[in-house]
């Protein structure tokens, strides 16, 4: 049972995140700055991504930020903790950076998953605001690839020629 749990995990971060980066290489360089929603598509494509990596990680605390983090740009909106100020992002990430931010998930969702075992699985998020089973939090980690992808996806279909296709399962 864990090898189908563990390549079902791999297979559907596979197709999530390949669905991501269809969004990222299928937005067009002038639509890179317009708004989905509130914020820059850069910046929700940013945040998902940065989310995807901490909830990869066995902890808050082991988390490695990328190299190119500015701090809080994970953030849409208000800082969730005190101070509660408003997040200021007004220097966007180029595309190449954020592609090569999808293909850095690919990898760590792929090594993550494969490094499971069920008591891993059955064990803690390892995030005290995510209380549920680290299997769960596999879960809830690809359902928020999939929101913000769809946000994406429906964004680089209103604004250009083509959309972005579905991915049903993907080996990474």
């Amino acid at each position: 049972m864990l090898s189908l749990v563990r390549t079902t995990l791999s297979r559907q971060y596979g197709a999530a995140l390949k669905m991501l980066g269809g969004c990222v290489r299928g937005c067009q360089a002038e639509d890179w700055e317009q708004a989905v929603g509130k914020y820059p598509f850069w910046h929700v494509a940013y945040h998902v991504l940065f989310y995807t990596d901490l909830y990869l990680s066995k902890s808050e605390a082991t988390f490695q930020p990328p190299d190119f983090h500015r701090k809080e740009y994970q953030v849409m909106g208000s800082l969730p903790w005190p101070p509660y100020s408003k997040v200021v992002a007004d220097q966007p990430y180029d595309k190449p950076t954020i592609a090569g931010y999808v293909r850095t998930c690919m990898t760590k969702a792929a090594e993550t998953v494969a490094a499971e075992t069920e008591a891993s699985l059955a064990g803690e998020s390892g995030f005290a605001w995510l209380p549920f089973p680290r299997l769960e939090l596999h879960l809830y980690n690809i359902r928020h690839v999939q929101h913000h992808t769809g946000q994406l996806a429906a964004f680089v279909r209103r604004a250009g020629p083509k959309g972005v296709g579905w991915v049903g399962s993907h080996e990474i």
